[in-house]
């Protein structure tokens, strides 16, 4: 992670620096040290980052705003790739963009037919080697996504977030002495946060 150079901003627009800075707002709440640790390599304040995800804020409750398709677009430029997807009985589009700070992940947004946004987070880039999951050890924060860990742990049920663009996954995981612990994983924007372990 890390270690690429930040886009330069223009005087009044929205960057794709902004936009991640936006992302590590929200996973803030669970991992302040990783966060603070991923503004430093972005070489951004905290006053940067804290104006950013004020401007996000401003952007997406003005009354003039644009549709999130259309904002995403504006920001990020055009996707990497569209790939058709069908969930239940609708065909949609995947489409992706990649993020400097993430470069092993791409930001994945779910396109329906009549271009409204129905879902939006961190999924793995196509061509990127998934994480090992095996144990509970493996579940570090930042390391999988919410599909990765459903699969490892089939069957997975999914919970209701405790905000936007959070998820949950409960599931039965081995220990680290193979011992099976029933355990719930939380994720903000698909990326997994923490977990914790029901007693």
């Amino acid at each position: 992670m890390g270690g690429m150079p930040t886009p330069k901003r223009l005087a009044g627009t929205f960057s794709t620096l902004d936009f991640q800075l936006v992302l590590l707002r929200r996973m803030a709440d669970h991992n302040p040290d990783l966060v603070e640790d991923a503004r430093h390599e972005l070489g951004v304040s905290l006053a940067q980052a804290r104006e950013a995800s004020k401007r996000w804020q401003a952007m997406i409750h003005s009354p003039h705003s644009k549709g999130a398709l259309s904002r995403y677009r504006a920001i990020l430029g055009e996707p990497e790739s569209r790939t058709p997807r069908r969930i239940g009985d609708v065909d949609g589009e995947a489409w992706l963009w990649p993020l400097s700070y993430w470069p092993e992940l791409r930001f994945e947004v779910m396109v329906a037919p009549n271009n409204s946004v129905w879902n939006e987070w961190l999924v793995r880039a196509p061509q990127a080697p998934a994480p090992e999951l095996r144990t509970l050890d493996d579940l570090t924060p930042w390391s999988c996504t919410v599909d990765e860990v459903a699969r490892a742990f089939a069957p997975a049920r999914g919970l209701e977030g405790t905000a936007p663009n959070r998820w949950g996954l409960a599931f039965t995981a081995p220990d680290a002495l193979g011992v099976p612990r029933e355990v719930v994983a939380e994720f903000t924007f698909g990326l997994l946060q923490r977990t914790a372990v029901r007693q």
